[in-house]
């Protein structure tokens, strides 16, 4: 029962009220003076305080002072017959919780009581009885033949409903839309496998990592102006749905779309593709001297540069002033703030950030980063918290004070893996954890999406036996040799270069300054 009271000199005239909310379940205490309630709060434990601004000696307002001081925690609702902006002010700013004229009714009583004390239960019982409809009509969705818009929905929706969920109280819930969740990406696997071919063919294809840029960067090239390409590495849909207020903020959106990574989803295809606007075995036959393949040393995303001037050249935008900056530290960052200023001469400015990408590393190599990020909630959190407090933001901010719009994409997403499947191959094939190329491969063919054929595919081909494969779902690949050791040591991180929703369907927004 939750305990109220109302302090009030003429508490008499108030009798009515009181045994209305007894009658409704509320346990009633009160006060005829500032005095007298200050010590019944010294005994007793209050959930709400309903608080008369206008009594002799004690008045509302100096008791209101006196309970912030000691008592922070409890709401107090000031009731006053006063309309005067000067009181109103006072007293919001000395922290009330809702604020009622006189002569108030029982309704509005208990219309304040509610939004105090029960809207915490009465939100999270609304957020839980509207995702129990809405599951249904998901269901019934992944159930049908969808088409890539009708996928992106369908994860949209997924996302906000988990994003929801997350706000309230009620865990009941989280595993049924983690299992709705599961089910999405075991119906998107078998939607890629069956399509997957044919896109990367450009066969009515969606919008694919190769095709980015000449579809969504370059309509908005203009001479007049400076646009910036921001690629964020490594982020899902989910992430920046909790970084998108604080960057909304400065900004209105033009577009709010999705795109597709192409496969494998890692750094070292997506994004080459994304700069050259090339396939990846179109890449390694176009630059034999910058493609490197899996099992090569080196990094794997050296030229970008080279790649997207390429790229400008070939759709006769050379014309257009290029600036390309990637930032993989935040001392660096620190530095690219003070150089946006000089950018704005430039047609088009590309910022590569790298932070996610390694945070999603660090988790799996640091014991702390991973207690830190234990789940998908964490892992979003620890995002939005590292983007509330890096350079970032305040690059975002002075391009805003450019009035210069923004296209903020990614390359590839990342999955958090649970469930192990073995592989066994040579000492050349490649180490990722959710996709695998070489030859002699054994694995599990129901774990996998088979590219027997990689150069079907666009995909560079090392032998004539060699194979790509792709993990599917929340899957990771791991040899016989240790397998124990591996499959504790890599379940529950986050990886990337497989087929799921999270790591191939990537969102690409566009917006503009206020």
């Amino acid at each position: 029962m939750k305990n109220i009271l109302w302090v009030d000199d003429e508490i008499e005239l108030l009798k009515p009220h009181i045994i209305y909310l007894q009658s409704k379940g509320y346990n009633l205490t009160t006060a005829k003076s500032g005095d007298e309630a200050l010590d019944i709060i010294e005994n007793t434990s209050f959930n709400l305080i309903f608080l008369d601004e206008n009594m002799p000696g004690l008045s509302g307002l100096e008791t209101l002072n006196i309970i912030k001081d000691k008592y922070q925690n409890i709401p107090v609702v000031m009731i006053t017959k006063s309309e005067e902006e000067s009181i109103m002010e006072e007293a919001i700013g000395s922290k009330i919780s809702d604020y009622l004229i006189k002569p108030v009714n029982p309704s509005q009583i208990l219309l304040s009581i509610k939004k105090n004390l029960d809207s915490t239960r009465l939100v999270d019982e609304k957020i839980t009885r509207s995702y129990q409809q809405e599951f249904r009509n998901i269901s019934l969705q992944l159930s049908s033949n969808l088409s890539f818009d009708e996928w992106c929905d369908v994860y949209k929706k997924i996302i906000y409903w988990e994003l929801e969920l997350e706000k309230s109280n009620d865990n009941s819930i989280d595993e049924i839309i983690s299992m709705q969740k599961t089910e999405a990406n075991s119906q998107f696997f078998r939607f890629i496998s069956n399509n997957y071919e044919d896109w990367i063919n450009d066969n009515d294809s969606p919008l694919l990592s190769h095709n980015l840029m000449k579809e969504k960067v370059f309509p908005h090239l203009n001479k007049n102006e400076s646009l910036y390409l921001l690629l964020i590495d490594n982020l899902r849909y989910d992430q920046w749905k909790v970084i998108e207020d604080k960057i909304l903020k400065k900004f209105n959106v033009i577009s709010d779309e999705m795109y597709m990574s192409i496969l494998p989803t890692s750094t070292q295809y997506s994004r080459n593709s994304i700069f050259s606007g090339l396939k990846p075995s179109e890449i390694a036959d176009n630059y034999p001297d910058k493609w490197l393949n899996d099992e090569d040393e080196g990094g794997k995303n050296m030229h970008e540069e080279e790649f997207l001037l390429d790229q400008l050249r070939r759709n006769n935008l050379d014309d257009y002033k290029l600036s390309y900056t990637k930032i993989t530290n935040i001392d660096f960052g620190r530095k690219v703030i003070n150089r946006i200023d000089n950018l704005k001469h430039n047609h088009l400015n590309v910022i590569v950030y790298n932070f996610v990408d390694m945070l999603s590393h660090a988790r799996t190599e640091m014991k702390v980063i991973k207690e830190l990020a234990d789940d998908d909630s964490a892992y979003r959190s620890l995002t939005s918290s590292w983007f509330e407090h890096s350079p970032l933001i305040d690059i975002i901010s002075k391009i805003a004070l450019q009035g210069s719009k923004i296209v903020i994409t990614t390359d590839h997403g990342t999955i958090n893996v649970n469930k192990p499947s073995k592989v066994i191959g040579d000492k050349r094939v490649n180490p990722n954890l959710r996709y695998k190329q070489g030859k002699n491969l054994n694995y599990n063919s129901s774990d996998v999406f088979e590219m027997v054929d990689p150069s079907k595919f666009y995909l560079p081909k090392q032998n004539i036996s060699s194979k790509y494969i792709f993990a599917k779902e929340d899957l990771y690949f791991v040899y016989q040799n240790n397998y124990n050791k591996y499959v504790n040591f890599y379940k529950n991180t986050y990886q990337h270069g497989g087929i799921s929703l999270e790591e191939m369907l990537l969102p690409i927004i566009i917006i503009e300054p206020k």
